[in-house]
This record gives structure tokens, C-alpha cells and sequence, in this order.
């Protein structure tokens, strides 16, 4: 690796104007998922599986939601190569009008009773695209915030696009809501498309503000330098494989958790604890308010103190809290649960997820970092949020105890909390040595610790 020249520091006002371009189109990616999310949980068993009964209906929609979480790496390889070969602006573009076209389609969708098992194969279709889309979006948005701004803010801007799923799951929710005021029959028959329809209001927005941004001021000074990768997945893999498993380790139990509760929750609490589904769409929605101002703390926080701590306490704090907000649900309380939300998604969750962004941009250089973080970070999408939901319906089918999810979503934790010590230790060595490179010329070709 030749040695890097410092990228020219970008003027503030520039820097704040990226990262809210990348919040923005990030919103909108959430905004999609998280309504198929709810739709998942809420009206697709009866309009897609109608034929199933309530269990089997109930896992062959999580399924569906399963297909999205299995094409995200493809994505991630796919926009990982373009954003590190191109650059990263363009992938952006591109992700944004593949997803909000996907998810419009969705709200266009024949049903079951329209042309019977087609609709199913096309809702996973759809869902696929959205997946292959969301792939490239999350890491791209990340880097666009990150490599703008200073070093010693990273952390915080970093967090910035990270307030997406918040932002974008709260647009989500309220719009979700309004239409579950409809009458069952109307809500079944027309009412659940409207949130998908809004999708293209929503990606004309994100467009119009993604196409005033540049790129990204480190990667032109990769394609400057001649730096850039032939094929970044194949550099990933042969030297960089390392911080990628540790990086799909590292949030592989807060995406088991994150779809506990956004999705599996909400469906547990409506069918078996017979709690008003409107209640709980209000309780996700003030848990999401709250996540805003908290993960912008802990990005701010991880700028300031040890990572590896910030990383350990947070693992902790969040699986204390998946216990507490199944015991809340389990006391039929709506009071309680409320507090089990507030506190422990929209509080202790973001402890360490507000700081996970630039943990996981610092762990590669600029040259594959967009593949790199990707692929690790849809990697762990796969594997804690695409299968977590269906695990969960089955341990509470075979078990007839909803206490074998959070003991299933605990273990899923702790290997993320060893994982993301560690990777916040290998980050730290590797800007250590790329500091220490590009003071010293003679320390040229040393290869990447990690």
C-alpha cells in the first residue's frame, strides 16, 4: 500500500450538509423496511398465506422478511465494488431509487385472493430487490459522513446516518398507525398499501438532496494516488477478512435485537398477549423518538473516551434490557411495557450501536472500506435479522415459553460484545500504523494490521 496523502479537510457547513444527505437517504431505506416490517407482522399472514394456519402463516411471512436479509451481502459486494472502484456518491443514487421502485411495487401488489401463490413469489421478489438495495445503502451513507468529516469527530458524524433507522422506522410507524385507525375491512383491503405508496414522494426527496452532495473527499484522494482496488472483494477476503467477521460478529446480536423488537415483538404481543396492536406501534414509535438524541450522544461519547469499553458496557446494558421488555409484555401492562420500551430500545440499545459506525469504518482503509464494512455489517443482518424471527416463532411453538427468545437474543450479545472489543482494539492498531506510516517514508508497503 503506497503511502496516503491527508485528505483535504472539508469546510463545516460542507461536512453537516453531507452527513444530513446521508441521514436522509438512510431515513428512507428504514422507512421501507420498517413498514414491510409491520406489514409482516400485522396484515401479510392474512393477505399472502391465507391458506396457512396461524403459526405457519405467521413463518412463512417472517420468511419473506428473511429473503430481504439474505440478498443484503450480495448488495454489499455488489455496491462495495462500485463504491470503491467509482465512488461513493453514485452508489448512493442508485441504492435509494432500487429501493423506494421495490418497495412502491410492494403497494401495487395483487393479493392471495387475486391471483393466488403469484403474489406471494412477487412480494419476495420485491423483497429480494429491496434487499440487494439496502446492502450497498447502509455502508455507503456511513462513509459519505465519516470520510467528510474531521478525525477527531468522526465518531459523532458517523452516528448521523445511523439516526436513520430511528427517523425513517418513526416515519414508518406513524404513518402505520394512522392506518390501523381504519376498520379491519378497509385496513385488509386498501388501508396497508398506502404506506408503500408514499415511498416515491419520499425517494423524490431523498433524490433532489443526494445529487447535490460530491464525493467523498478521502476516496478522491484514493482515485487521485491510484490506490483504488481492481476487485475489492477479493482484496477483502485475502487481507481484511479478519475485521470483517469481527464486524458481523459485532452486530449480529443488535440486529437479533433490533427485529426482535421492531417485528417479532409487536406480532407476539398482538396474537398472544392480546394487546391493541395501535398501543404497540405507539410504544416503537416513542422508543424511536428517543433513540435519536441518544445515539447521536454515543456516537459524540466515542470520540472521547475507550471504544472497547463504550462497546463492553453497552452489550451489557442491552442484554439486561431484552429481558426486561419481555417481562414487561408478559405482565400485560401497558404502562410497563411502555417503560420497557422507552428505556430499553429507545435508551440502553443505542449505548453502543450510536458508536458502532465508525468502530466499523475504522477497522479498514479507505481502499475497501465500503466492501469491507458492508459485506461484514450485512453479513451480520443475515445472519441475527433475517433468521431471528423465524428462530423466535419456533422456540415459542416448540418450547411454550416466550423466555427461550431473550435467552436465545442474550447469547447472540455476548458474542457481539467480545467481538466488538475486540475489533475496537484492531482498529485502534490500525490507525496507529497508518499514522505512523505516513510520518515515515520508509515505513511504505508495511501491510494492514488487520
Amino acid at each position: 500500500m503506497s503511502n496516503a496523502a491527508p485528505p483535504v479537510q472539508a469546510p463545516r457547513g460542507t461536512v453537516r450538509k453531507v452527513a444530513a444527505a446521508s441521514l436522509a437517504g438512510n431515513a428512507i431505506e428504514y422507512y421501507d423496511f420498517s413498514i414491510y416490517g409491520l406489514a409482516a407482522a400485522l396484515v401479510f399472514p392474512a393477505l399472502f398465506f391465507p391458506q396457512s394456519d396461524p403459526f405457519v402463516g405467521t413463518l412463512a411471512t417472517f420468511a419473506t422478511m428473511a429473503v430481504g436479509y439474505l440478498s443484503r451481502p450480495v448488495g454489499a459486494v455488489i455496491f462495495g465494488h462500485f463504491g470503491d472502484r467509482i465512488g461513493r456518491k453514485p452508489m448512493l443514487v442508485i441504492t435509494l431509487l432500487i429501493m423506494g421502485g421495490a418497495t412502491m411495487l410492494i403497494g401495487l401488489l395483487p393479493t392471495y385472493e387475486t391471483i393466488g401463490a403469484w403474489a406471494a413469489v412477487l412480494l419476495v421478489t420485491l423483497r429480494l430487490l429491496q434487499g440487494i438495495a439496502f446492502g450497498g445503502e447502509w455502508g455507503g451513507a456511513i462513509l459519505m459522513a465519516f470520510e467528510y468529516a474531521p478525525e477527531h469527530r468522526r465518531g459523532f458524524f458517523a452516528a448521523i446516518p445511523q439516526v436513520g433507522p430511528a427517523t425513517g422506522s418513526i416515519l414508518g410507524n406513524a404513518v402505520f398507525l394512522l392506518v390501523t385507525l381504519l376498520p379491519d375491512e378497509q385496513m385488509l383491503a386498501w388501508g396497508w398499501r398506502i404506506p408503500f405508496l408514499l415511498s416515491a414522494v419520499l425517494v423524490i426527496v431523498g433524490m433532489i438532496i443526494r445529487l447535490k452532495i460530491a464525493e467523498s473527499p478521502e476516496f478522491r484522494t484514493v482515485k487521485a494516488e491510484g490506490r483504488a482496488v481492481d476487485v475489492p472483494i477479493i482484496a477483502v477476503l485475502k487481507h481484511h477478512l479478519r475485521p470483517v467477521l469481527l464486524v458481523t460478529g459485532g452486530f449480529l446480536g443488535f440486529g437479533a435485537f433490533s427485529i426482535i423488537v421492531m417485528a417479532y415483538l409487536v406480532n407476539y404481543s398482538t396474537n398472544q398477549a392480546g394487546i391493541d396492536p395501535t398501543v404497540m406501534l405507539s410504544f416503537t414509535l416513542l422508543s424511536f423518538v428517543l433513540q435519536i438524541p441518544t445515539i447521536l450522544f454515543f456516537g459524540h461519547l466515542s470520540d472521547r473516551v475507550d471504544r472497547r469499553r463504550l462497546m463492553a458496557v453497552g452489550s451489557v446494558l442491552a442484554m439486561v434490557s431484552i429481558f426486561g421488555m419481555f417481562w414487561a409484555v408478559e405482565s400485560h401492562n401497558p404502562w410497563l411495557i411502555m417503560l420497557g420500551y422507552a428505556v430499553g430500545f429507545g435508551c440502553l440499545y443505542p449505548v453502543a450501536y450510536g458508536a458502532q459506525p465508525a468502530l466499523f469504518a475504522d477497522a479498514f482503509t479507505p481502499e475497501v472500506r465500503f466492501t469491507g464494512m458492508s459485506l461484514g455489517y450485512q453479513g451480520a443482518n443475515v445472519l441475527g435479522s433475517g433468521f431471528t424471527p423465524m428462530i423466535a416463532a419456533s422456540l415459542l411453538q416448540y418450547t411454550g415459553s416466550p423466555w427461550a427468545i431473550p435467552v436465545f437474543v442474550t447469547l447472540t450479545l455476548v458474542i457481539s460484545m467480545f467481538c466488538l472489543m475486540r475489533l475496537a482494539t484492531l482498529a485502534a492498531q490500525r490507525k496507529a500504523l497508518t499514522s505512523a506510516t505516513s510520518r515515515d517514508p520508509q515505513a511504505d508497503g508495511v501491510p494492514s494490521i488487520v
